[in-house]
């Protein structure tokens, strides 16, 4: 329902513009959530975009702006003059014009920063120091901050005056003279106190903060586990320098999900949106990985050639072996999405290994005999197999399954102890060796079960 709304939308704003109407487009806009209006301009082609942009209500043009993909700012900004552009730069929230700037052209920021404020140079720059994907990173530095000393009626006016500038007013941050954080307080608070009660009398001390170098993932799950919808980033001494609120939250928890599940699938990441991605970029995103598990795959064949005497007396071994990779890249891949997921939720850690371990193994033993039971008897009656023939297969299958969540389990959390990204370790790559053990342990089986010269 909510899709087909902002599509109509879309379709409206794209009709005044092709009849330059423009009065009713304006006046359409300026009714409009500023969300929608980016989302209509993120679906038009480029030139249409940056007209409609042109357009908008002086007053909601840095709001839109904000909510627009990057590449559609990027383009924006590039065809306005370097007083245009600094202008809209000047009414972002440093964090949103700082993800903006990073990305462009050197020559292109340095023009825009030297027409910009003086205020705005200082923050952006302030914000380029932090290590990229860092807390301080993806903090703002406007946020209300008040002193222990300050009247609530005090407060309450600072917040009228800078509350504009603001990414939020809900909670206000107590610091001292050297700007160390001493506390918070809710502006629902301020408003119930009477107005000459002292901000260090009302204010809560228990404060859980972020430092500036943490990752962005971790801050994100921090702000998610205790549900606030800001949190103030220090530096190494305590000293408060800015804030994630809950938006930044939620596009990091996305950013991040599509990442993994991107390495999951084999793709190596990107930040572009799937139909703002030329093919050629599409190409080269999944080519490294197809190209990598397309030579390791070729290890199974030499496997297969190896035991080509065994596979000449039983030719009806050879009917099972999809069956027995596919169950073993399956069973490995539930065993390492699990694992994967709880390591990004700081539900697991390396340190309980050996605890994940005997878990999966007890799963495993259970999964491998269940599946081994029901092939077993497919085996006999449907297939008609001789009964050593039918007990290689299930004893192989139980022994893959064990092995695939073993693998599955061990190797993102060693991924994770050793500094690689655990969804590196998910599908593909663990199906390719659970694919290699499959058949060693298959033909080894077969080998010793039925007799066979190799």
């Amino acid at each position: 329902m909510e899709d087909k709304l902002e599509e109509n939308y879309r379709e409206e704003l794209e009709k005044l513009l092709l009849a330059k109407d423009y009065r009713t487009l304006r006046k359409k806009m300026e009714d409009m959530n500023v969300v929608d209006i980016a989302f209509a301009m993120d679906e038009m082609d480029d030139e249409d975009s940056l007209k409609l942009f042109r357009i908008l209500p002086k007053d909601m043009a840095a709001d839109v702006f904000a909510e627009l993909e990057l590449d559609d700012q990027q383009y924006i900004i590039a065809s306005m003059s370097d007083t245009e552009a600094s202008h809209i730069i000047d009414n972002l929230m440093a964090d949103d014009a700082t993800d903006l700037l990073e990305e462009m052209p050197a020559n292109v920021v340095k023009k825009i920063l030297a027409k910009a404020s003086p205020e705005t140079r200082a923050d952006i720059n302030h914000l380029l120091r932090y290590p990229e994907y860092s807390a301080g990173s993806i903090m703002t530095v406007e946020f209300i901050d008040l002193r222990e000393m300050m009247t609530v009626e005090d407060a309450i006016l600072k917040i009228k005056r800078r509350g504009l500038d603001s990414e939020t007013v809900n909670i206000c941050y107590v610091v001292d003279n050297q700007r160390v954080l001493k506390g918070t307080v809710a502006l629902r608070y301020l408003l119930i106190r009477e107005p000459d009660e002292l901000i260090g009398d009302i204010m809560n001390t228990k404060v859980i903060s972020i430092n500036t170098h943490t990752d962005q993932e971790e801050a994100a799950l921090t702000i998610q586990k205790y549900g606030f919808t800001a949190m103030p980033v220090v530096d190494n001494e305590n000293r408060m320098v800015g804030i994630i609120t809950v938006d930044d939250v939620v596009d990091i928890l996305q950013e991040e999900a599509t990442e993994d599940i991107e390495k999951m699938a084999a793709i190596l990441p990107s930040d572009k949106p799937y139909y703002k991605m030329t093919t050629w970029e599409t190409y080269k995103k999944r080519m490294p990985w197809l190209l990598f598990l397309m030579i390791s795959a070729t290890f199974t064949g030499a496997i297969i050639t190896g035991y080509e005497d065994a596979l000449a007396s039983y030719v009806i071994l050879t009917a099972y072996i999809p069956m027995l990779m596919d169950t073993g890249g399956n069973a490995g891949s539930q065993a390492s999405v699990s694992v994967i997921r709880g390591l990004s939720l700081g539900e697991i850690e390396f340190s309980e290994i050996f605890k994940v371990i005997w878990k999966e193994i007890r799963v495993a033993v259970l999964c491998g005999v269940t599946l081994a039971g029901a092939n077993f008897i497919k085996l006999l009656v449907i297939d008609k197999l001789a009964l050593p023939v039918a007990f290689v297969i299930c004893a192989t299958l139980i022994v893959v399954v064990i092995f695939a969540k073993f693998i599955g389990c061990v190797l993102p959390l060693v991924a994770e102890k050793v500094g690689f990204d655990p969804a590196v370790m998910a599908s593909p790559l663990i199906t390719t060796i659970v694919d290699a053990v499959s058949l060693t342990v298959y033909f080894t089986i077969a080998v010793s079960v039925l007799h066979i010269n190799v």
